[in-house]
């Protein structure tokens, strides 16, 4: 564990939990390139977080066992949280909100916010977001989302997220159900249903994180499609959701809400 002092006093005081990891080593990069934030605190997996340097805004980004716990020790110390960990299903998420409603009040803003964003890609948002406006249109759609061999989670929490934003949408322009024949797949290679919506997942060396929508219709196929070829491309976004948390209480999940695209 890294504490940092001495940073200006007018800075949004960050914490990292999960530093050492790949998308935490380059959060803590990006953190201490934002003008207005400062690193109080960079925790690898094995740390104790305590008071976590002091910090007013925490970034989690560790693996789903171990999140929850984490986010609860933030929360309960009246600070806002930014979560990149994926596996935050709906019994997570309502005792989540149980937990920031009863959470001190913040050093900054009225209340403790917490965001679980799936991705912090400005594009893979806007991905999303075409995706659902586009599939009331179409008689089929299907998500497949591809990542490298050592993501230890399937399908991912953006493709999960995007099926979720389908199928919403579909519901409210209450179309009917994806056609498929299919009676006999013993060995699962029409791969998942989320929401109803057909999502396959693909684990290959040499790839960091891209998502294809497909969507049809008789005659024609609208493909939607954002890849991210290094982590980087989510450090925008992380910085975004960390200047912005304090301003949304309560739990969010997903940057787009911060940007307008919801």
């Amino acid at each position: 564990m890294t504490d940092t002092t001495g940073q200006p006093s007018g800075d949004l005081k960050v914490a990292v939990i999960g530093a050492r990891g790949r998308m935490g080593s380059e959060a803590v990069r990006a953190i201490e390139a934002a003008a207005g934030l400062s690193l109080v605190g960079a925790y690898g997996s094995a740390d104790l977080l305590g008071d976590l340097g002091g910090a007013e805004v925490a970034v989690e980004l560790t693996v789903p066992a171990a999140s929850p716990g984490n986010v609860a020790h933030c929360v309960a110390r009246g600070v806002h949280v930014v979560v990149g960990t994926t596996g935050w299903d709906d019994d997570r998420l309502e005792t989540l909100r149980a937990q920031v409603a009863e959470a001190p009040a913040p050093a900054v803003g009225d209340a403790v916010g917490v965001l679980v964003a799936p991705n912090f890609a400005i594009g893979a948002l806007l991905m999303m977001s075409f995706a659902a406006k586009a599939a009331p249109f179409f008689e089929s759609v299907e998500v497949i989302e591809l990542h490298h061999p050592a993501k230890v989670d399937a399908p991912s929490g953006t493709a999960a997220r995007t099926a979720a934003m389908i199928a919403a949408a579909r519901a409210d322009a209450g179309c009917a159900p994806v056609p498929d024949a299919t009676t006999h797949d013993p060995d699962g290679a029409r791969g998942a249903r989320v929401d109803g919506i057909p999502l396959h997942s693909v684990r290959l060396r040499g790839l960091t994180a891209h998502q294809e929508v497909l969507l049809g219709n008789a005659g024609e196929m609208l493909t939607l499609r954002h890849d991210s070829f290094d982590r980087g491309s989510f450090m925008p976004g992380v910085v975004a959701a960390v200047r912005a948390v304090a301003g949304h209480p309560g739990v969010t999940v997903g940057l787009e809400h911060y940007l307008g695209l919801a």
